[in-house]
């Protein structure tokens, strides 16, 4: 997958997030967790397009990670949002997916920066 393949994907998530919180109920619960959904999961697009523009292979892998966390958490207010009852598991089955393949991607991308990186990098 490319970079800008990568892009798309990434906004995509975010839209679809938006998406979600505008449908949730608007109950104190509702609140709390799509502001919460809103900062992870719009994070996960912002965070790739920075790390798009590492300067080092040891700044890719950071912001990767950041890209990493961001989405995991996204999953679990995901999660979340389907133990309580707010969402019914049909709804998120989806995005929850999608969370899961971010997550395999970012790690993956991870483990090849560190893996072709220079013989004298300060990551050996």
């Amino acid at each position: 997958m490319s970079d800008r393949d990568l892009k798309k994907r990434t906004k995509a998530f975010a839209l679809r997030v938006l998406k979600l919180v505008d449908a949730l109920p608007k109950t104190t619960a509702g609140r709390a967790l799509a502001s919460q959904i809103v900062r992870s999961g719009t994070s996960v697009a912002a965070n790739y397009r920075a790390a798009c523009r590492a300067k080092s292979t040891a700044d890719f892998t950071a912001k990767m990670g950041i890209v990493e966390e961001e989405v995991d958490e996204t999953l679990f207010w995901l999660e979340l949002l389907e133990d309580s009852g707010l969402v019914a598991a049909a709804k998120l089955a989806a995005i929850k997916q999608e969370a899961n393949e971010l997550i395999a991607i970012s790690v993956a991308s991870i483990k090849t920066a560190r893996r072709n990186r220079a013989p004298n990098s300060e990551f050996r």
